[in-house]
């Protein structure tokens, strides 16, 4: 397998490897195929795709249809086309009957900010689906982490959420680095002062804030929390237990994303003081990825700063 330096590309590759191995895998494009590159697989495996034009609500009765006949439907296409129009159709129709559909959200977070604006972020689809019943929800760094998350859920009973960006995101993990579904997996361990916890396209930011911290003489756990349902509420008790304080980051609104899942299990028995990072019940704006987290309180220095708060908490 050649480098994966893209998460549309790993979402393709891996269908293209999973195509080639089960015959139930087909793929639903909503004007989508070129949003992943997907021509090789149409290419392929011409008679597994279903391109339905612009029609994302149609998509996700269709895959429905498939799912409950045995087949095993992935449809990819912006996050916000999916978890905005077509959310009564992924409920009713899929997460009620806890049909194996797969869903991938393309431009998720602040990343398509500078090539299609606002209307193409999409910093919601994560807290939207949290709230349905069935789904497992994963959200990969890279795009090796994409390859291997697709392989990963592949038998994972009921729908699948998995969250992808732009094409342009940094390079965290080696590509064949397993995915790990439902576990939390810690990057950096250097002490207890502080936990600092991340999903997607933000962990290189955060694993450069822990040696900053370093740096300073603060030690930091760096945790990837890549699957956000089922939540490793064992794992993250673990973790607050040990360190007492914590900081989330993530390229989401802090509500009812990643932030909001922490503090419930903080709320639930694991007392710990939190500091979430994130846009700060805003929209985004036009812009180039990078200056975007910048300017919404994602610096290394944001992270560094929020740490330091958290531990002062702590201590009093």
């Amino acid at each position: 397998m050649s480098t994966i330096d893209s998460t549309r590309i790993g979402f393709r590759d891996a269908l293209l490897k999973l195509a080639s191995e089960r015959k139930d895998v087909v793929f639903v494009s909503t004007d989508s195929l070129k949003v992943v590159k997907g021509e090789p697989f149409l290419q392929q495996f011409p008679d597994r795709v279903l391109e339905l034009g612009i029609s994302e609500q149609n998509g996700v009765g269709v895959c429905s249809g498939l799912a409950a006949s045995g087949l095993l439907p992935y449809i990819c296409t912006y996050a916000g086309f999916l978890t905005m129009r077509a959310c009564e159709q992924m409920r009713t129709f899929v997460s009620y009957p806890n049909l194996k559909v797969r869903f991938v959200g393309a431009n998720g977070g602040l990343h398509g900010g500078n090539r299609e604006g606002v209307s193409h972020q999409f910093i919601e689809d994560v807290g939207i689906l949290r709230g349905m019943p069935n789904f497992t929800i994963l959200c990969p760094a890279d795009g090796g982490q994409v390859y291997e998350a697709m392989l990963a859920s592949v038998d994972v009973e009921g729908p699948v959420y998995i969250r992808i960006g732009s094409g342009r995101e940094d390079k965290v993990f080696p590509d064949g680095t397993p995915f790990s579904l439902g576990k939390i997996r810690i990057l950096s361990d250097e002490g207890d002062d502080v936990a600092l916890l991340a999903h997607g396209f933000v962990l290189g930011r955060v694993l450069e804030a822990a040696k900053k911290l370093k740096e300073e003489g603060i030690s930091a756990k760096v945790v990837e929390v890549a699957t956000i349902k089922p939540l490793d509420t064992a794992g993250l008790a673990s973790v607050l237990n040990a360190t007492g304080c914590a900081v989330t980051v993530e390229d989401h609104t802090i509500i009812n994303g990643l932030g909001s899942a922490v503090a419930e299990v903080i709320a639930e028995g694991n007392p710990a003081y939190l500091v979430r990072l994130g846009l700060q019940d805003v929209y985004g704006e036009s812009g180039f990825p990078e200056e975007l987290l910048d300017a919404y309180g994602m610096r290394v220095e944001d992270i560094v700063s929020a740490a330091k708060k958290a531990m002062a908490h702590k201590k009093q």
